[in-house]
């Protein structure tokens, strides 16, 4: 019975350590990132940046985008996710909107075994915040624990709003 005990416990361990071999490489490593803020989060603001998406493309902010999503936590994230799950492909183009989602906190071997590949089914672009020092620059200002939904004009802050619901998403979207 010990020698089956430790055999499974052995196997365990190699499997765990397989896994963040094979998952533990950063693919996004060599991606070029970046953003800035002329004040944080803060009406009046200048917002530009450059991020990955979920498919490693990169998408930087223009002038298009009226309204943006920015999740700093894992349940507001999950929120949104769901909300534009169930809606069309070019639902955020249709509005103007895109959706920013700070995953830097999360271990590598998490995001690539898990994150990504969740991410990857969604038809709709995620912008990823991939670098503590990106995010910490995003989060001046913000409420990381609701939905931040930012109203631009031409990159400039014109309205903040905090909501935690998919419904209140929607009326802000689509207004």
């Amino acid at each position: 019975m010990k020698k089956i005990l430790l055999g499974l416990l052995i196997l365990i361990i190699l499997a765990t350590a397989v896994l963040f071999f094979l998952k533990g490489k950063d693919t996004y490593a060599n991606h070029q990132s970046s953003a800035s803020l002329s004040d944080g989060i803060n009406v009046g603001s200048t917002i530009t940046y450059t991020l990955p998406d979920q498919f490693g493309m990169s998408h930087s902010l223009d002038d298009s985008v009226k309204t943006l999503i920015l999740v700093f936590a894992k349940n507001t994230g999950h929120t949104v996710k769901a909300y534009l799950g169930t809606q069309s492909v070019d639902y955020l183009a249709l509005h103007h909107a895109a959706f920013v989602a700070d995953i830097s906190p999360m271990p590598v071997v998490i995001r690539n075994t898990f994150a990504l590949p969740d991410l990857k089914t969604q038809p709709y672009s995620v912008n990823l915040i991939l670098d503590k020092t990106i995010a910490d620059s995003l989060k001046k200002g913000a409420k990381t624990d609701v939905i931040n939904i930012v109203t631009l004009n031409n990159k400039q802050v014109q309205k903040i709003e905090y909501v935690e619901s998919a419904q209140a998403l929607k009326a802000i979207i689509e207004r």
